[in-house]
C-alpha cells in the first residue's frame, strides 16, 4: 500500500467535490483542510479544473488533493501536471491508467459490474460507481466474490449513510453533493466526522 493510499484509508470518508465554480471549489478546500479533512478528490468536471487543482495543490502543500473523473490519457497528463497526487477513474480506463504509472501516481480506478471491480482492485484500492445503484447488498455481495478487494463506494452517499457503507466493509468512502451542496459547511463536515467515527470498526 502506498504513502496515499493509506492516507486515503485512514482518512476514511474522502470529500468528491464537483463544484460547478471554480473559486469555491478552491474555498471548499481551504476549510477541509482547516477542520482536519486533508484528503480531498477534486474532479474534472469543474470549469478550469487544471488551475483549480494547481492553485489547491500550491497553497494547500500539506494536504493530499486528487483529481477525480480522469477518463483520458490527455486528463491524466494534466492532472499530474497540476500536482494531483492521485487519479480516480468511475470506470476502467486503461490510458489513463498508463500515464499515472508512467507518471507515479495512484490511480484508482472505477467499476460497477464484477468484472470491472476485479480487474480494478487487483492494483489496489479501487472505486466503486454509482454506489447507490446497488446500495449497500451490492457491495455485500462483491465481497462475498472478491474477499480481498479493498473498495471506496462513491455516487449518491449521503452524509447520514457514511458509517453504514464503513460497517458494511468499505475500505473508504467518498462523499459529494451532501457535502459541497450543504447549506451549512461546517455542520455537514461535523457530520461527516461523526459519521466516520461511528463506522469505524471496534
Amino acid at each position: 500500500m502506498t504513502i496515499v493510499e493509506f492516507a486515503i484509508v485512514r482518512q476514511r470518508a474522502i470529500p468528491v467535490i464537483r463544484a460547478a465554480d471554480p473559486e469555491k471549489a478552491y474555498v471548499l478546500c481551504e476549510r477541509l483542510v482547516a477542520a482536519g479533512i486533508d484528503v480531498i478528490e477534486l474532479t474534472a468536471t469543474i470549469p478550469r479544473w487544471d488551475d483549480t487543482l494547481a492553485a489547491v495543490s500550491r497553497d494547500l502543500p500539506h494536504a493530499m488533493i486528487g483529481m477525480g473523473t480522469v477518463v483520458s490519457a490527455d486528463a491524466a497528463e494534466k492532472a499530474c501536471a497540476a500536482g494531483a497526487r492521485f487519479l480516480v477513474s468511475p470506470f476502467p480506463a486503461d490510458e489513463a491508467r498508463a500515464v499515472a504509472d508512467r507518471e507515479g501516481v495512484l490511480f484508482i480506478g472505477g467499476g460497477c459490474t464484477p468484472a470491472e471491480i476485479a480487474e480494478a482492485s487487483s492494483h489496489g484500492l479501487c472505486k466503486l460507481f454509482p454506489a447507490h445503484l446497488g446500495g449497500l447488498g451490492y457491495l455485500g455481495t462483491l465481497h462475498a466474490i472478491l474477499p480481498e478487494a479493498r473498495i471506496m463506494p462513491t455516487g449518491g452517499i449521503r452524509l447520514n449513510e457514511v458509517s453504514s457503507w464503513l460497517r458494511a466493509g468499505a475500505t473508504a468512502v467518498g462523499v459529494g453533493g451532501d457535502l459541497y451542496g450543504a447549506p451549512d459547511l461546517d455542520a455537514a463536515i461535523a457530520e461527516l466526522a461523526r459519521q466516520v467515527s461511528e463506522g469505524a470498526p471496534a
